[in-house]
C-alpha cells in the first residue's frame, strides 16, 4: 500500500492509464470482500476524503494481506478537490467522499460506472457517517467550552474551506447556532485544520469526531449540540473507466462488509 501525492495534475495523471490491472474472471467482488482471492491482481487507485486516511490505511493492510496480488494506492485530499480531479480525467478506480453533494458532482460528470451504479445506487453507496467536534490543544489554553466560545474576539480559529464537506458542515452548524465567526484560516481539508490545532497555531478548529480520535492525546474534542444538524453521509462508488474494476469492486465490498463496518466504528464513524 502506498499513498499517491494529494495533488494530482490531471494531464500528468493520465499517464497512469498505462498501468494494467487484471483479475481472474471468477474472482467476484463478494468473494474478496471477506476472504480474499488469489485471482485479483494489479494496482488499485482509491481517491478518498482526508478524514478516511487512518481507517482506510488500516483496512488496506488487511485487504492486501487477503489479496497479495493487489497494491492499494491512495490519494487523500478534500473531497471537492478529488471530485474535480476525477471530472478532469484523473485515472482512479474508487471514490469515497465525505458528503453526498460532492459525490453528486462526479455523478453529474458521468463519472460512476453505470452497471455498478445500477446495482448499488445511482449516487454511490453510503457506508458511514461523521459528526463535527471542536478540537482544541490538549491543555485547552483558551478555555474553550462550547461553539459560542469560538466567537471570542481574541480566539484564533481554523475552519475547513466552505467548498469541502467539513466546511459545508461547519456552515450548517454555525447557522444552527446563529453564529457568524470569521476564522484566522480556511484550510483545504479537515486534516489540515487538525494539524493547526495539534501544533498550537490556533486555539480551536472544527473537525470530525474521527479526527479527534485519530489525534489521540494531542487534542481534546468537545461535542456541541449544533453538530447534530450537520452530520455527513459518506458514499463510495466504482468509477467509470476504472483501470482495475475487479479489485475496485472487491475493495468496495470489503469497506461495506462487517469487517469494514467494525473498523469504521472503531475509528469513530457512525452507521448510515
Amino acid at each position: 500500500m502506498r499513498d499517491a501525492p494529494s495533488r494530482l495534475i490531471p494531464a500528468l495523471a493520465a499517464a497512469a492509464l498505462a498501468l494494467t490491472a487484471c483479475s481472474a474472471p471468477d474472482a467476484g467482488p463478494g468473494t474478496a470482500g471477506e476472504t480474499g482471492s488469489e485471482g485479483l491482481t494489479g494496482e488499485l487507485t482509491v481517491f478518498a476524503a482526508a478524514s478516511l486516511t487512518d481507517v482506510f490505511e488500516d483496512l488496506a493492510r488487511e485487504f492486501e494481506a487477503a489479496n497479495p496480488g493487489v497494491e492499494v494506492v491512495f490519494n487523500f485530499a478534500g473531497s471537492s478537490e478529488l471530485a474535480a480531479q476525477i471530472n478532469s480525467g484523473a485515472p482512479a478506480d474508487v471514490f469515497a467522499a465525505a458528503n453526498t453533494s460532492t459525490m453528486d458532482q462526479v455523478v453529474e460528470g458521468e463519472g460512476l460506472a453505470p452497471e455498478w451504479a445500477g446495482e448499488h445506487g445511482a449516487n454511490g453507496a453510503v457506508f458511514a457517517t461523521n459528526t463535527l467536534r471542536i478540537a482544541v490543544p490538549a491543555d485547552n489554553p483558551a478555555g474553550i467550552e462550547d461553539l459560542g466560545d469560538l466567537a471570542g474576539e481574541d480566539t484564533a480559529v481554523a475552519f475547513c474551506a466552505e467548498e469541502v464537506p467539513c466546511g459545508a458542515a461547519t456552515v450548517t452548524a454555525l447557522d444552527a447556532a446563529g453564529l457568524d465567526i470569521t476564522p484566522v484560516t480556511y484550510e483545504e481539508d479537515v486534516r489540515a485544520v487538525l494539524t493547526k490545532v495539534e501544533l498550537g497555531e490556533v486555539d480551536a478548529g472544527l473537525v470530525y469526531e474521527t479526527d479527534v480520535i485519530a489525534a489521540g492525546e494531542a487534542v481534546t474534542g468537545i461535542a456541541f449540540p449544533e453538530a447534530d444538524e450537520a452530520v455527513n453521509d459518506y458514499p463510495i462508488a466504482l468509477l467509470a473507466n476504472a483501470p482495475a474494476p475487479d479489485p475496485a469492486e472487491a475493495w468496495i465490498d470489503f469497506v461495506l462488509s462487517g469487517t469494514g463496518a467494525e473498523a469504521l466504528a472503531g475509528a469513530g464513524f457512525g452507521t448510515p
